[in-house]
């Protein structure tokens, strides 16, 4: 199965009433798929709020986006938590929505040891045939998935891919030692580029709601051996990757990118609590970024 580099992980679009928008979601997908260049879509991920989504709610969300995508980019669904026989249960119901793959984040609270990780992703991947993508985030999570247990999962013949988000050192070392075929992705936008320069495959992005085309354009340069032209791409991001992140300080995710989209023409609505609604000085520094500028006025 192949993901692509330019992956985006979606948010999921929420009525004044804070239920989902179906029509949004939809006007969503198109703008990612055909403006945007992302080629899979991460549905009911961090950034879709998966916390605050119910498991009907996840459900509906499967079925629809790959019903709305249609085969045009893949479709992954985030149903990791921190509970392995609920993301079991999940995991084997999104494959009978027809997703492509799943993407399941280190389990969070619990604080289990190297060996307690492994079981875990062992068990999961092997309830399931579709592929999986692990997902390292030890800022949210409490516990970093070392290399030495991303690259004893990668032995496993379903788990092709992990996003990580710990030091470039930590992902160069799973790209230099990984079996043939794994993929590695960050999973920061900021660190995008320096990642393909260590080994990484693409980007599991946020800021690729907004500056996915300008992303692929990057990707697609490094790739074709203009890395002077790659990081004059990146420095010019560089403000959308951080500020959407530390608006202009430390702002949970994605409450910044929400109002980003409405900037540019798409009301995807608040996060819901306990994610607090954008303040206006976040909403001011959001709007100040030049990137998004550009693209406000385009």
């Amino acid at each position: 199965m192949e993901f692509g580099r330019l992956i985006t992980a979606m948010v999921t679009p929420f009525d004044n009433e804070g239920n989902i928008d179906w029509t949004t979601t939809e006007r969503l997908l198109e703008r990612l798929i055909v403006e945007e260049k992302s080629e899979s879509i991460v549905v009911a991920g961090t950034t879709g709020e998966s916390p605050t989504l119910t498991h009907n709610e996840k459900l509906e969300l499967f079925s629809f986006v790959v019903n709305k995508v249609a085969g045009r980019a893949k479709v992954i669904a985030g149903t990791g938590s921190n509970n392995t026989r609920a993301s079991i249960e999940l995991s084997k119901e999104a494959e009978q929505c027809g997703v492509d793959g799943l993407l399941l984040v280190t389990p969070y609270y619990n604080k289990p040891s190297q060996e307690g990780l492994y079981l875990h992703f062992k068990s999961i991947a092997e309830s399931v045939k579709l592929p999986v993508i692990l997902y390292n985030v030890e800022s949210r999570t409490a516990v970093n998935l070392s290399a030495q247990t991303t690259l004893r999962l990668a032995e496993l013949p379903n788990v092709v891919a992990t996003k990580d988000c710990a030091s470039l050192e930590q992902l160069a070392t799973i790209a230099a030692n990984a079996p043939e075929g794994f993929r590695v992705y960050s999973g920061d936008d900021s660190a995008a580029l320096p990642a393909l320069a260590v080994g990484a495959y693409g980007i599991i992005s946020v800021a690729s709601h907004v500056v996915g085309k300008e992303m692929k354009q990057m990707i697609d340069s490094y790739l074709a051996g203009d890395v002077a032209q790659a990081a004059k791409l990146h420095q010019e991001l560089l403000t959308v990757f951080k500020g959407l992140f530390y608006c202009p300080h430390p702002t949970p995710n994605p409450v910044p990118v929400k109002h980003a989209l409405s900037l540019t023409g798409l009301p995807v609505g608040s996060a819901r609590l306990p994610l607090a609604p954008i303040t206006s000085e976040e909403a001011a520094f959001v709007a100040s970024l030049p990137p998004l500028q550009k693209r406000m006025q385009s």
